[in-house]
């Protein structure tokens, strides 16, 4: 190896001799392991003797992944210059980095003596991390052992003084990078369960405090390592994020079946790599303050439910429980008591209920099912104790369907779980509407099964209902409940998507939403659902816009199912009605314009709009006394409004048909046209009352609306009225256009000419 390095005159390694370098030490192994980290190790160490040979009262030290032998094929070398005062050390080191930064290596360098290092690590818990993986490549053995023993054995007496302060830069870090378990891009390095989190297991366990590395946390480790090692051989150079290009090739160079495949197993591995953590950090915690303690000197037991108590700061089971046959309820009994009162439940324990808790019977006994319900209800404790149970195995037990549903990846940028969490967290967040309903118990096991059909073939919401009825005859309820929970499963997008997507004001609508739901005990249930299914899938699933729409909706249509009566469409903003034309009024997240009669007001509007970079997300035409109406809903494009007296006077000039304003606005919305997979339009001839509904699907772009409503003018289409849905980088434009159009041809120009403008 050290015959690859040749000095030039400047002392630094030639260019083409260091391209030999980086083929022989940094190219990839074929195969992808233990071994082939354990290879590049020694080639690495290879290469360093022979940059530090035969010098007295110095020593190289490897720490971080070198240290280790774990060295991923483009990873940064973690070399310490260890020194006893000896003259020379700045040209010793020179000597030593530059032929390495040559070589095209990444370096991560340290120049210290003994106690300087131990000063260090004394001030920065990360330093002292670093060293208990410190490991003499070559020099001086006596020097470097007597930095290693010492510091290790400082990190023994000093860990649990360190570790609540890394405990807050460990979930600084988490919050940056997130939970890896649940991205669908994440870093396996820095999220939280990534490789930065099994170095803080070994830590804890080198301080004694617990057995943080057992052989399921091992076995995590090394697939974890396998996959960054594939990530860098797939990608050519240092990369700690598995992006979605990447993940097939990955897949195939750890012989997986696909990307999803290989997701699901990173999310397991991150799942026992974190559980593992939070259990060493509740150790250490348990060890540095000490929990309250009896006149014995032991911790204090106290219950907190049948065959439950709370043991140093733990749930664990009475010896009762444990003396006796175990009824089958006993685990959800424990993972109820767990989740109420927001305490964790030993590792013992769960492992004792995996091992010994009989399966649950068909139908479930009432005690199971109120367990399960007293679990899925108690708000922010259900999801860690939800997780423990799942660590564990107990979960399958219950529910033996979530061996399918666990860590299944979910391909839409608004969703920030896995299926499996998702549909916990949508149990968590029902359960704070769950006054609002008659059958709070329903909504719950609704909540957790909504989406029991997604990874299946067919619309989810269908294929689900046969699943989650299963599930509820299991566990016990009657027919008329079970039928129930189907109806939530099967109708559980059936507000937002009318809601968004529908004239609320069209009679057609409510009937149609009314006669699906039947009665105002589930129209609550449904509004519940839908709340706590947008709240689990992220941020972008919900704004202010859908859930007024949304509760427009349920009102209007609660009003039919109690009166029987349709309500009355609302009437328009009498402002527009009154006063010379044209009429403009901006009020929040509303625009309205009255203007003479003329066909064409909707998409010259529009265009205004998207000029002024707003996105119209619903709209009204009409024409009362002779005025022609447009109210839109809008929101801004790249979140700052635009400047309304400027909006307002473009607005004034652009339906008065100024025709600057017009060739201004077209030319700016059609240069911003959309991509992706190619536009569809749908027909839906009996969705309203005295219209026919088309309905575009299509890639989102600026001006979009403009340029469909100008399309749908320069055919002979009447809009009376529009709902624009955004979903992630698509759009479902729907269109009420007045009359039939019974006529193919009609159809066909009409269908043509909207494709077009897209």
């Amino acid at each position: 190896m050290t015959s690859l390095i040749k000095k030039n005159a400047s002392g630094h390694a030639g260019d083409g001799d260091a391209n030999l370098l980086v083929n022989e030490v940094v190219g990839v192994p074929r195969g992808i392991g233990e071994a082939a980290r354990l290879a590049r190790a020694a080639a690495y160490d290879s290469f360093l003797r022979g940059l530090l040979a035969g010098r007295d009262g110095v020593a190289l030290l490897a720490v971080g992944g070198l240290g280790r032998r774990q060295c991923a094929p483009y990873s940064d070398l973690d070399l310490v210059l260890l020194h006893a005062g000896v003259p020379g050390t700045d040209e010793l080191a020179a000597s030593i980095w530059y032929p390495i930064w040559d070589a095209g290596l990444r370096l991560d360098h340290s120049v210290r003596t003994v106690a300087e290092a131990l000063s260090v690590a004394q001030d920065d818990v990360k330093v002292a991390l670093g060293l208990l993986d410190a490991r003499l490549v070559v020099g001086d053995q006596a020097l470097a052992d007597a930095l290693i023993r010492t510091a290790a054995d400082h990190w023994r007496r000093t860990a649990v003084r360190h570790l609540p302060g890394l405990r807050e830069v460990t979930a600084a870090r988490w919050q940056a990078h997130g939970e890896l378990a649940f991205l669908l891009e994440g870093d396996l390095k820095e999220a939280a369960g990534g490789l930065r989190d099994v170095g803080l297991l070994r830590a804890i366990s080198a301080a004694g405090i617990t057995d943080a590395l057992r052989p399921a946390v091992r076995a995590a480790h090394l697939r974890l390592l396998d996959t960054r090692d594939a990530l860098h051989q797939q990608v050519g150079r240092r990369v700690d994020r598995l992006v979605a290009q990447e993940r097939d090739g990955v897949a195939a160079l750890l012989a997986l079946e696909d990307g999803d495949a290989l997701l699901r197993r990173v999310a397991g591995d991150a799942r026992t790599v974190s559980h593992a953590l939070d259990d060493a950090f509740r150790a250490a915690e348990r060890l540095r303050s000490g929990r309250s303690r009896g006149g014995n000197g032991r911790p204090v037991r106290r219950p907190v439910a049948r065959d439950v108590v709370e043991h140093d700061g733990e749930l664990v089971l009475a010896r009762t429980a444990i003396g006796a046959r175990p009824d089958p309820s006993l685990s959800l009994r424990v993972a109820a008591a767990a989740a109420t009162t927001r305490l964790p439940i030993a590792r013992a324990t769960c492992e004792w209920l995996a091992a010994y808790c009989p399966p649950l019977p068909a139908p479930w006994p009432a005690e199971a099912r109120a367990a399960l319900t007293t679990l899925l209800g108690a708000g922010p404790g259900l999801v860690p104790a939800w997780e423990t149970c799942d660590r564990y195995g107990l979960v399958d037990g219950w529910l033996p369907e979530w061996t399918r549903l666990r860590s299944l990846p979910q391909h839409n940028p608004v969703h920030r779980y896995t299926l499996d969490r998702h549909l916990v967290q949508a149990a968590h967040e029902a359960s704070r509407h769950a006054r609002e309903v008659e059958r709070p118990d329903l909504l719950l096991l609704g909540a957790l099964l909504h989406d029991i059909g997604k990874g299946l073939t067919g619309d989810h919401s269908t294929v689900g209902v046969p699943l989650a009825q299963a599930v509820a005859t299991r566990i016990g309820l009657p027919p008329s409940e079970v039928a129930l929970i189907g109806t939530l499963v099967r109708l559980h997008l059936l507000l937002p998507d009318v809601a968004t997507r529908r004239d609320l004001a069209d009679p057609v609508t409510i009937a149609s939403v009314a006669e699906a739901v039947g009665d105002t005990g589930t129209l609550d249930l449904l509004h519940a659902l839908v709340r706590a299914d947008a709240a689990a899938t992220g941020p972008a699933a919900w704004s202010d816009w859908k859930g007024r729409l949304v509760a427009e909706l349920v009102a209007r249509v609660r009003t039919a199912l109690d009166t029987g009566v349709l309500p009355e469409p609302p009437a328009p903003d009498p402002e527009l009605l009154a006063g010379p034309l044209p009429v403009v009024h901006l009020t929040g997240d509303r625009v309205s314009v009255a203007a003479a009669d003329r066909r064409g007001l909707l998409a010259t509007v529009a265009g205004c709009l998207a000029l002024h970079r707003l996105e119209v997300i619903s709209a009204d035409a009409s024409v009362v006394d002779g005025r022609a109406l447009v109210e839109c809903r809008v929101q801004p494009r790249y979140g700052l409004p635009p400047d309304p007296v400027s909006l307002r006077a473009d607005l004034r000039r652009a339906v008065g048909g100024d025709v600057s304003v017009t060739q201004r606005l077209r030319g700016r919305a059609l240069a911003a046209r959309g991509g992706g997979a190619a536009p569809r339009v749908v027909w839906h001839r009996e969705a309203a009352t005295d219209a026919v509904l088309l309905e575009l699907r299509a890639a989102d772009a600026a001006g979009l609306l403009y340029r469909v409503t100008c399309a749908l003018d320069d055919v002979g289409a009447l809009v009376r009225a529009a709902r624009i849905s955004t979903l992630g980088a698509d759009v479902v434009d729907a269109f009420y256009l007045v009359g039939g159009w019974p006529d193919d041809d009609a159809r066909a120009r009409l269908e043509a000419a909207v494709l077009a403008a897209v």
